[in-house]
C-alpha cells in the first residue's frame, strides 16, 4: 500500500503539469482608439506597459477623436478611448457608453509649423501677407486641434483672410503630412508631434500662447465594451503612474494637477 502512494503523488503532478501545458494563461486584448497628437507619446507608454506583460495583445488606432466618438456611439469595437477633447469621452458617459468615469489625462498645445524657419516664426498676425500658397490645420468640425487652431486665427484676427489658403487635415497627424510632405507651407499642428524623434530635427516652430484659443483638455475613458475587461482597466490605471507621466511630459503635454509649474 505504501509502495503505490509516491506512484499516486507523482500521478498527480504529472496529470496538474500536463494540464498546465494544455491550457496556458489565456492572454487578454486590447483595442484602443486614440486621438492623433498621441501618435508617438502613445506608443512609448504602450511599450513600457507591454514589458510586464508580453503575452497580451495592445492594438492602437489613432485618428480624429471626432470620428471615433462617432463610430463608438455607433457600435465600433474600441475598449478604451483617449480624445483630444475631454468633452467626447463625457458625452459617451453621459450616454450610457462608458464603463467608468472620464478621466483627464493631459493639456495639448498647439504650435506653427513649417520646414521654412522664416514662416515658422512669423507672428499669426502677418500670415496673410506672407508668401504662403498652402496653410495646413485639421479639420474644426472633428478635430480638436483644428477648432483650436481656428480659434488662435480668429484671436488675431486672420481667420477669414487665409481662407482660401487652408488645407484641411483629417487629423492633426494627416495636417503635419501636409506640411512635412511639401504639400502646405506652414501649418498649424500639436507640439507633442513636432517634439517626436521622426520630426524634431525638421524646421523650425513657435509655441502659439494658450491664451488665444480655450485649453485643449484632454480625457480618456473605458467603454462599455470593455465593463469586464481586466487589461482596459490595468492600462487606464497605468496611464496615472510616473513612467506614463514622464513620457506624456516629454512630448510637451501639461498633465493633470502640474498646470501652472
Amino acid at each position: 500500500m505504501h509502495f503505490f502512494r509516491p506512484l499516486l503523488i507523482f500521478a498527480s503532478l504529472a496529470s496538474l503539469i500536463l494540464g498546465l501545458i494544455a491550457f496556458p494563461a489565456r492572454s487578454e486584448s486590447l483595442t484602443i482608439a486614440a486621438a492623433a497628437d498621441l501618435k508617438y507619446a502613445m506608443a512609448e507608454v504602450v511599450d513600457t506597459f507591454r514589458a510586464a506583460r508580453p503575452g497580451d495583445r495592445i492594438e492602437v488606432i489613432y485618428g480624429s477623436s471626432g470620428k471615433f466618438f462617432t463610430q463608438i456611439s455607433n457600435g465600433a469595437p474600441f475598449d478604451l478611448y483617449f480624445s483630444a477633447d475631454i468633452a467626447y469621452p463625457r458625452e459617451l458617459e453621459q450616454k450610457g457608453l462608458a464603463a467608468g468615469k472620464t478621466r483627464p489625462y493631459a493639456f495639448g498645445r498647439i504650435v506653427l509649423w513649417s520646414l521654412k524657419p522664416e514662416l515658422a516664426r512669423m507672428p499669426l498676425k502677418d500670415l496673410p501677407a506672407a508668401a504662403i500658397r498652402k496653410f495646413a490645420i485639421a479639420n474644426p468640425q472633428h478635430a480638436p486641434y483644428g477648432l483650436r487652431a481656428r480659434e488662435a486665427l480668429q484671436h488675431q484676427g486672420v481667420w477669414e483672410a487665409m481662407q482660401a489658403k487652408l488645407v484641411l487635415g483629417e487629423n492633426i497627424a494627416h495636417t503635419a503630412q501636409f506640411v512635412d510632405s511639401g504639400a502646405a507651407d506652414a501649418g498649424i499642428v500639436a507640439l507633442a508631434l513636432v517634439l517626436s524623434p521622426t520630426m524634431q530635427r525638421k524646421g523650425a516652430w513657435t509655441l502659439i500662447p494658450a491664451e488665444w484659443h480655450a485649453p485643449l483638455e484632454q480625457g480618456y475613458v473605458i467603454t462599455r465594451r470593455a465593463a469586464g475587461n481586466r487589461l482596459a482597466a490595468d492600462f487606464a490605471s497605468y496611464m496615472a503612474t510616473e513612467p506614463a507621466r514622464a513620457v506624456m511630459r516629454r512630448y510637451g503635454f501639461t498633465l493633470p494637477g502640474e498646470e501652472g509649474k
